[in-house]
């Protein structure tokens, strides 16, 4: 994942144009300024669409909250600004937020996370945003390595490792959901 190290910090503003003026590519900025630049590839693409696809039928079946897709960046409480591939927020968390700040970069860690290795990431640069996540108030960050057929669940009090799982069940913070992996990793 590269790491650019500007003269300066890019306000949200700056960042939310670098994203409309460059299509394709995926701008994060951490706490301390550094941007992290990432295209989508084919394959991780393909399979963020059928996470985010899943994750958004659970929703709509049982309404407790909403989903964003990976264009939606979350001002974190470090002053981060990252966009997972997926994400889940309680209902009640984003009717709290005022209109502006729905509009801008919502201002919170969301409930649930989704990140997909892309060749470009390795699984130790991942596992680095997913600490990144929960030490901002995340519940929940779940890792899907499609090269190794590997899916890690971080919570607070720590991480589970699948290994070429069929179902990974995402109790108790996303109630009922099971992460479907059948036809995510190929062969």
């Amino acid at each position: 994942m590269p790491l650019l190290d500007l003269l300066r910090p890019v306000s949200d503003e700056e960042l939310r144009v670098l994203s409309e003026r460059n299509p394709g590519w995926q701008f994060e900025r951490l706490a301390d300024g550094r941007l992290i630049v990432s295209p989508a590839g084919g394959e991780s693409g393909r399979i963020r669409a059928a996470v985010l696809g899943q994750l958004y039928r659970w929703n709509e079946a049982r309404g407790l909250g909403v989903v964003f897709d990976a264009s939606t960046g979350f001002k974190l409480p470090d002053g981060s600004v990252l966009a997972p591939d997926a994400a889940f927020l309680l209902g009640e968390r984003w009717q709290a937020l005022s209109q502006e700040a729905r509009e801008g970069f919502p201002p919170l860690a969301p409930d649930a996370v989704f990140e997909v290795r892309s060749r470009s990431q390795g699984l130790e640069e991942l596992r680095e945003k997913a600490a990144w996540y929960l030490a901002n108030g995340v519940r929940l960050v779940v890792l899907l390595d499609p090269y190794l057929h590997r899916v890690e669940v971080f919570r607070p009090g720590g991480v589970e490792a699948h290994q070429g799982p069929e179902r990974v069940p995402l109790d108790p913070e996303l109630p009922g959901f099971v992460l479907e992996t059948r036809g995510l990793f190929l062969p």
